[in-house]
């Protein structure tokens, strides 16, 4: 049979699964957590929490359930839920929002980004500009849509930007700036004058600038600051978050977009033909977790900041140099001292090494800068205490 046509090898091809000979390869997340799986290590490359969230936003679904929240919800989100994403954007943020034009519930921030970016790019010479590396679905959906990414590098060990590289990389051709902030896999959280630049180069060329904001809770020096805050930002910035991250409810995928209108609804005619709706009973449960108290949201701060500190001193100990997080469930370390040249290869022979599973940071960049992150591997802090202390010790052996 030839091969099946369709904008599927594109989107593959976007996201790097695309061998020398044309075969498909799975996710590097995948491959990793079917090794941990086969080999019995500790998987700290996928980023998920193996803890349950706040008892208050659990029991909140179970109640739902039980009271008849089983079927289709509200194409735009149940008005609860919008409602608790405008006030928790106005009590963090001092964002004001209307919740039945300005706010959109999503299958996690993944479906927002997809609709978002689909809505938005309509031509081949459409450019999206990029922080790289970067979260994989940027470039598969970038791709599926027909538009051109355009990567600005991020470099070891601080990963900011350099601002010439931003304005060389933003033009008349820019249709979307995509901004992951705090950053996956970096954990870097950006420096104010990246910020500001960001904007004015929006601006300048007339581009949206569609933020990734997932670990907006999970900083650990200075509160986060969304782009959609910042003077001349609010008009074009689409921003995006999930309750995934923040309540330990990755699997139950409630996402959203918040934004001006005719931004918003430009999203929502996509997002209304991909999942239409989802997550009935979890979007009262998440509407409880955005109103739970400043104590909860310092917490979570606060524990994986502990977390993130454990993770590094064994990193530290095991012979890697580390690059200390701003934000995020992630932390970099540099593998060089400990022979590695292809982070992809030690990355496959650690479980046998020492038990212990990570994703090399090559699997989030172009084929072109891979070279720059050779030695780079992303390890996920957002485990058990327990867990990551017998890691650390599994890890000393390479020493």
């Amino acid at each position: 049979m030839r091969q099946i046509p369709g904008a599927w090898h594109r989107t593959a091809a976007g996201a790097g699964l695309v061998g020398a000979d044309g075969s498909i390869h799975p996710t590097i997340f995948a491959e990793m957590s079917a090794l941990a799986a086969h080999t019995g290590a500790i998987n700290l490359g996928q980023g998920f929490p193996d803890e349950d969230g706040p008892a208050e936003v659990l029991n909140a679904a179970r109640a739902a359930i039980a009271n008849g929240a089983n079927q289709y919800p509200p194409g735009r989100g149940i008005p609860d839920l919008l409602s608790a994403i405008a006030e928790h954007q106005e009590r963090f943020y001092g964002l004001q929002l209307d919740p039945t034009r300005e706010v959109l519930v999503t299958a996690g921030a993944t479906e927002a980004l997809a609709a978002a970016l689909l809505a938005l790019l309509d031509d081949p010479e459409d450019e999206v500009v990029v922080f790289e590396p970067y979260y994989d679905s940027y470039a598969a959906v970038a791709a599926l849509a027909g538009a051109r990414l355009v990567t600005v590098p991020l470099r070891w060990p601080d990963f900011q930007p350099d601002l010439d590289d931003l304005r060389a990389a933003v033009s008349d051709r820019t249709r979307v700036i995509l901004v992951n902030d705090p950053h996956n896999p970096t954990g870097a959280v950006f420096h104010p004058d990246v910020r500001d630049e960001i904007v004015r180069l929006a601006t300048r060329h007339d581009a949206v600038i569609i933020t990734d904001e997932v670990y907006e809770h999970l900083v650990f020096d200075e509160p986060h600051v969304p782009l959609a805050t910042l003077p001349g930002a609010g008009d074009r910035t689409l921003t995006i978050s999930s309750g995934g991250k923040t309540f330990s409810t990755t699997g139950w995928k409630i996402g959203w977009v918040s934004g001006p209108a005719p931004l918003i609804d430009a999203v929502l005619a996509v997002k209304q033909f991909l999942t239409y709706v989802n997550g009935s009973p979890f979007q009262p449960a998440i509407a409880t977790g955005l109103r739970l108290g400043d104590d909860f949201f310092r917490g979570i701060a606060d524990t994986l900041r502990a977390k993130r500190d454990l993770l590094g001193e064994g990193l530290r100990t095991a012979g890697f140099d580390v690059s200390t997080p701003a934000g995020s469930y992630f932390t970099v370390a540099d593998a060089r001292a400990l022979g590695a040249t292809d982070a992809a290869a030690f990355c496959r022979a650690l479980p046998e090494r020492a038990g212990v599973v990570a994703i090399p940071l090559t699997a989030f960049a172009t084929p072109e800068r891979r070279s720059e992150y050779a030695t780079l591997v992303r390890f996920a802090a957002c485990k058990r205490v327990d867990v990551l202390e017998e890691a650390a010790s599994r890890l000393a052996r390479l020493r």
